[in-house]
């Protein structure tokens, strides 16, 4: 017996250059390529400037509200920051408040690549070939495509109703 061919439309479901997520991987290993370039004279890597910027933004964080900001489990941060503080741009310090809790504090050094790191965005906009308006709308879409997935996920997880 003979398996009946799929149709056309169904087929191209499968077919590599319909897959939004492999666009989306193919576009994050160019920005990652871009940044490995950019980054070079900062002495950092991508993973390590995500860090760093959040602590520009937020100031000193625990390990556990840090990896909420980059969607990282502490397995996966806590090699990152110990890199970091090797290379003195950040300490990691017990809480006064609660033992278990690590907090991750600018140095001086890394408060001040701040300065350095400025151009990196704008040379990254430069290189999209997008204004600023559609850098924005494209931020918010993949926001939203986020919380979708998010969602189902939750949703197609074993034992959710």
């Amino acid at each position: 017996m003979t398996a009946t061919p799929a149709p056309a439309a169904e087929a191209d479901w499968l077919r590599l250059d319909h897959q939004i997520c492999f666009s989306l991987h193919a576009a994050s290993r160019a920005f990652n390529g871009l940044y490995r370039v950019l980054l070079k004279d900062l002495g950092l890597t991508y993973p390590q400037y995500l860090v760093m910027l959040v602590l520009w933004e937020q100031g000193d964080l625990p390990v556990k509200k840090l990896g909420e900001h980059l969607r990282l489990d502490s397995g996966t941060l806590s090699p990152l920051v110990k890199r970091l503080e090797a290379a003195g741009l950040v300490r990691r310090e017990r809480s006064t408040r609660d033992e278990r809790s690590v907090e991750v504090r600018l140095t001086e050094e890394g408060a001040a690549l701040r300065e350095r790191a400025l151009e990196v965005p704008r040379r990254i906009a430069a290189a999209t070939g997008f204004d600023p308006h559609e850098i924005g709308e494209l931020r918010e879409r993949l926001d939203a495509l986020t919380a979708a997935l998010d969602a189902a996920a939750l949703q197609e997880a074993p034992g959710c109703p």
